[in-house]
């Protein structure tokens, strides 16, 4: 846990041979490219999740709708909704999945998340990524081929940003030789976790994040990978798995697969999450786009029957 055993959100959600449970909002199921998005729904099953014991709620990042691409990915910015949920919600971490870096200049990301973190009583975690619409690179006038580079300027620049008081900074986007970013961190830093690859190597990435978000796969190629991870990293950090599902209201169903994940009853799931903990994975992320049943309806049976498997460390 090290330099994060204080940080809500991070303490909250993560813990060596544990997994608990998250859900990415938003929180419905839907067909096409939008969701509805009522504000007011969303928040009052915000809560409802919050209080049924998942340890996060994520948000997705998509700086530019792209019609080619099926789908908006979340519809908010992901920080300013993130903190509109922090002022409606007490304890449950809040997270992306993932902020695309590059197409950020490093001292806006790093005061906009220093903010979230403070406004939220440190529950942010910040996960980052390279993006993966191309329509989005030319519009920002960024060479898509400098975008694994401008990731890993982002996440060094940012924390020199959060851990000293007017550092002096030059990198490809950044010439800080006079003034500050504040606020400054509580803790001088926010939990930072990586996404897929983002064209670095594992040891790029068990050295410069505090943590993994990796795409659902076979549970002996995860066990494998997290193996890895623990290796490169030296020990522990946490490492967490998207997961798209369709709730079946037959407890018994069989698992049938759909893009992403799965269509099951409560009880494989059970057995699933079980198996993946076993394997390493410290959070699962439900996504509920693909669901055939209201996300209420889903939520309330996840928490009855399922969370109290793979509960929240904190209350």
């Amino acid at each position: 846990m090290g330099k994060f055993q204080s940080h809500q959100g991070f303490t909250r959600t993560f813990k060596e041979n544990k997994l608990t449970l998250g859900l990415l909002f938003p929180l419905e199921a839907y067909s096409g490219s939008f969701p509805k998005m009522d504000l007011a729904e969303q928040i009052t099953l915000a809560k409802t999740v919050e209080d049924l014991g998942f340890a996060s709620l994520f948000v997705r990042d998509s700086p530019l709708y792209d019609p080619n691409f099926g789908d908006v990915g979340f519809l908010y910015d992901s920080l300013m909704f993130l903190t509109y949920a922090a002022a409606h919600t007490e304890k449950i971490a809040l997270g992306t999945a993932s902020i695309v870096t590059p197409l950020r200049n490093p001292l806006h990301l790093a005061k906009a998340a220093a903010t979230l973190d403070s406004l939220s009583g440190q529950r942010f975690l910040f996960g980052a990524a390279t993006g993966d619409r191309p329509i989005e690179f030319p519009a920002f006038k960024i060479d898509s081929n400098d975008k694994e580079a401008l990731f890993r300027e982002s996440i060094e620049v940012m924390r020199k940003l959060w851990r000293e008081s007017f550092p002096e900074i030059q990198t490809e986007q950044v010439e800080l030789t006079v003034g500050d970013v504040v606020p400054k961190p509580k803790l001088g830093d926010i939990p930072i976790f990586g996404t897929g690859y983002s064209g670095q190597t594992i040891e790029w990435l068990a050295q410069h994040t505090d943590g993994w978000l990796f795409y659902a796969q076979g549970v002996n190629e995860q066990r494998e990978l997290i193996k890895n991870w623990h290796e490169s990293a030296g020990g522990f950090k946490p490492f967490t798995q998207p997961v798209a599902l369709d709730l079946s209201e037959n407890p018994n169903e069989a698992p049938k697969p759909i893009t992403g994940g799965f269509r099951a009853g409560y009880k494989f799931i059970i057995d699933y999450l079980y198996a993946y903990q076993d394997a390493g994975v410290n959070h699962v992320l439900f996504g509920l786009k693909s669901g055939s049943r209201p996300a209420n309806e889903v939520i309330q049976e996840l928490g009855e029957y399922v969370v109290p498997h793979f509960p929240s460390h904190l209350k």
